[in-house]
């Protein structure tokens, strides 16, 4: 018998659908219509489910659900869309959605909600890496990456050495500025952050680094948990104080958040003013870098470096050159095209975890690409990428470094090899 379609409150303006014209122009940009070829795992296709649903024209049923899961939430259709189609915003409702209406199976359930119990958390990620820790530590981390292959994405660091709430410019101070940590990139790229506020300090800046920060939210409102990211939001924007010239995002999809903390949070009448004012300080650190006359990168050994576009920098900020100027301007760089810099590698928040066979896809097609530049460094400004396409190299036994813009530079500023 045919599921009857479910009436519902609409989950989005219905303007938004209006927006598209069906043209077809994103079904190119879009990763999972690019590998599979249909019409319904790309971003018109979606639009027309959701539509639907919005409608209550459509019922939930696990095969629309299916459609909208696989989607990575990359946002290259925004950035090839003639017509401004918001479909950010239109696949973070529909995902609201399908929480609310779709039964998933048993082990789909736990492992999404051990996701949103475990990662937005620095304290429980810091726990989770303590078995990881003292694998490394006794020397049977290699048979560990090869029993469960995902643990091969999991970054090399020791345990992370806490930041100073301040970290006073060096020389006169020209800027005050704050730097979001993040709650993952927090305990597994402890070193980026260690390297953003250096160099932010070193180029004048002074750094506020608040240790009660916690989860932008990100990844609550991906896995379609609205409420528990507004929660989020709420906590961060307390968090920092008001007297900064910007706020500085490392993450690439924390930072795209926290540029929409206006929309997420405009029906709080507490908070809304105070998201607006917090959003427009948000800055990418290459962005922010880009404003500033830096201090010259002494040269480093020559090395030829490809660089990928994070989804969420490159569609989500619209910032693409800052990072690839920033490595032009370090002598010794030698940056070369990388072939669909632009596309996901797969990595996509949680996605990677949630959806292993496409993020395996997309994440073996970058590092062909990769391996087709003949780099030996590779830079993506987003942490989730960066462990994404070092066990991608990984597990093709390649050994190239994979790093942060900011460690670029920061390396160069302490002289020390990017290899």
């Amino acid at each position: 018998m045919a599921t009857e379609p479910q009436r519902i409150a609409p989950f989005v303006d219905e303007s938004r659908f209006l927006d598209c014209v069906h043209c077809g122009l994103c079904l190119q940009a879009c990763p999972t219509y690019v590998e599979l070829g249909t019409e319904m795992d790309s971003p018109r296709g979606r639009i027309y489910l959701m539509r639907a649903l919005n409608d209550g024209a459509l019922a939930m049923t696990p095969e629309v659900a299916r459609h909208l899961d696989l989607c990575l939430g990359c946002r290259a259709c925004e950035t090839a869309c003639p017509s401004g189609v918001h479909y950010g915003e239109l696949i973070e409702g529909a995902r609201e959605l399908v929480e609310r209406q779709h039964r998933r199976g048993w082990f789909d359930r736990w492992q999404r909600r051990a996701i949103e119990w475990v990662f937005p958390h620095p304290a429980r990620v810091r726990a989770l890496l303590a078995p990881v820790r003292l694998a490394r530590r006794v020397g049977v981390w290699p048979l560990v990456t090869k029993l469960v292959p995902l643990a091969a994405m999991i970054p090399s660091e020791g345990d992370p050495a806490p930041l100073p709430e301040i970290a006073p410019a060096e020389g006169p101070e020209r800027h005050r500025v704050g730097v979001v940590l993040g709650c993952v990139a927090r305990e597994m790229f402890s070193a980026t952050n260690r390297a953003t506020v250096r160099v932010l300090a070193r180029n004048g800046c002074t750094v506020v680094a608040p240790s009660m920060q916690g989860c932008c939210g990100a990844l609550s409102l991906h896995n379609g948990s609205r409420a528990a990211a507004r929660d989020f939001a709420r906590r961060l924007v307390d968090a920092f104080p008001d007297d900064l010239d910007a706020i500085i995002a490392t993450a690439a999809g924390c930072g795209a958040l926290l540029r929409e903390y206006d929309a997420l949070l405009k029906d709080d009448r507490v908070y809304a003013q105070r998201a607006r004012r917090f959003r427009a300080k948000v800055r990418d650190v290459s962005e922010w870098l880009a404003t500033l006359p830096i201090e010259p990168p002494p040269a480093v050994a020559p090395i030829r470096v490809a660089y990928h576009d994070a989804c969420h920098l490159a569609h989500g900020q619209q910032v693409r050159e800052q990072p690839r100027a920033l490595l032009r301007a370090i002598p010794g760089v030698e940056l070369v095209d990388l072939p669909e810099a632009e596309l996901c590698c797969g990595s996509a928040g949680s996605y990677n975890l949630t959806e292993r066979a496409m993020a395996s896809r997309l994440q073996t097609r970058k590092v062909d690409n990769i391996v087709s530049t003949k780099a030996a460094c590779v830079v993506a400004g987003n942490p989730g990428c960066i462990m994404q396409i070092r066990a991608g190299l990984r597990r093709r036994g390649i050994d190239i470094p994979v790093l942060h813009p900011v460690d670029v530079l920061d390396h160069a500023y302490r002289g020390l090899p990017l290899t």
